[in-house]
């Protein structure tokens, strides 16, 4: 989760320009503002598509989920990371927005926070072929909450029925479908399988989380989000009473080993001063990562604390332009390794 407030502004263009060379040759960066790809309970989901333009027919793609402690920003919290990976790394890269726990009157539940994340996916290997992307090459990534959903594809995201959370297996109902098929096909399918993740400073463990208070008042986050503190999965719901819920969105109960699953490569990544989402846990999921034989880099960055791919300067004192720079040339050479190999 997230230590920062942002001011979020919307932004209306359709498509713009960004970061045109200075001596007026072709723009670098077109980005493609607010396409909607769900729509669940008339509340609009949307994403942004950021294309390099340097020519090439094709590029790798990386599909970023914010973070914000599930409770605030939105993906405009991540241009800046964006705007980067898609000029410097040259991937076409789809930056993109989720329901949060206070909206929808404060109702909506944790399991479909991770529904909107799976159906965004699935829309973005359908049509990035639109915008020049290769949905055969495909990377996912998320900071802080959005670490969470990351991990949380990479590791349920075969869990899929049409029912979703009021089946007995607690399954999950994408938000978006391609047309005619099933939650269930798509999980034959594998279709939210991708060829490589970068989870940043994630949070693993919401059943713990639950216990240590997170869905009580002194969780500062439903302040920040302007939103009653209640249970993730409404009040009708506990962690004492109800803790296979809680489990169910929590990836760390759900590390497969590579006999039974093969994981894509993982770059995990944490500041070692960070206290929101500490070293400890990013180490736990990389130690259950190696256990299984799964594929993972792992690093700790000296000195930084939470939030440094945020855009600019945030109030936990990290700066994108200072914090930002050896994290990003790391996560770009990982892609780079990965999806152009």
């Amino acid at each position: 989760m997230r230590t920062t407030i942002t001011l979020l502004i919307t932004l209306t263009l359709s498509c713009c320009t960004l970061f045109a060379q200075a001596d007026g040759a072709a723009p670098e960066v077109n980005v493609h503002k607010a396409i909607q790809f769900a729509k669940p309970d008339n509340f609009p989901l949307t994403l942004d598509i950021y294309v390099p333009q340097t020519g090439k027919k094709s590029y790798p793609v990386l599909v970023i989920y914010h973070g914000g402690g599930w409770l605030v920003n939105n993906n405009s919290i991540m241009n800046d990371m964006a705007t980067k990976v898609a000029r410097e790394g040259e991937f076409v890269v789809a930056n993109m927005n989720y329901r949060l726990l206070g909206d929808q009157n404060n109702s909506v539940t944790m399991n479909q926070i991770i529904e909107d994340v799976f159906g965004g996916l699935l829309w973005v290997k359908e049509n990035i072929a639109q915008y020049s992307g290769d949905p055969t090459r495909v990377a996912i990534t998320g900071d802080s909450a959005g670490g969470h959903l990351t991990t949380m594809i990479l590791t349920r995201g075969r869990q899929l029925e049409s029912d979703g959370f009021a089946g007995n297996s607690l399954g999950f109902n994408p938000s978006y479908l391609p047309a005619g098929k099933t939650a269930e096909q798509i999980a034959q399918e594998d279709g939210l399988k991708v060829q490589a993740a970068v989870v940043s400073y994630g949070a693993f463990d919401l059943y713990e989380a639950a216990k240590g208070g997170f869905e009580s008042p002194n969780n500062v986050f439903w302040k920040f989000g302007k939103a009653e503190a209640r249970g993730l999965f409404s009040n009708a719901f506990n962690v004492n009473d109800n803790p296979e819920r809680y489990k169910a969105v929590s990836p760390i109960y759900f590390v497969p080993k590579a006999s039974e699953y093969k994981l894509p490569p993982q770059f995990v990544h944490v500041g070692s001063m960070d206290t929101t989402t500490p070293p400890k846990a990013a180490q736990h999921y990389v130690d259950l990562l190696k256990a299984g034989k799964q594929p993972v880099e792992y690093k700790v960055y000296p000195n930084k604390t939470h939030a440094y791919l945020d855009n600019g300067c945030n109030w936990v004192g990290s700066c994108f332009n200072k914090d930002a720079l050896w994290p990003m040339d790391d996560i770009i050479s990982f892609l780079n390794k990965t999806l152009k190999n």
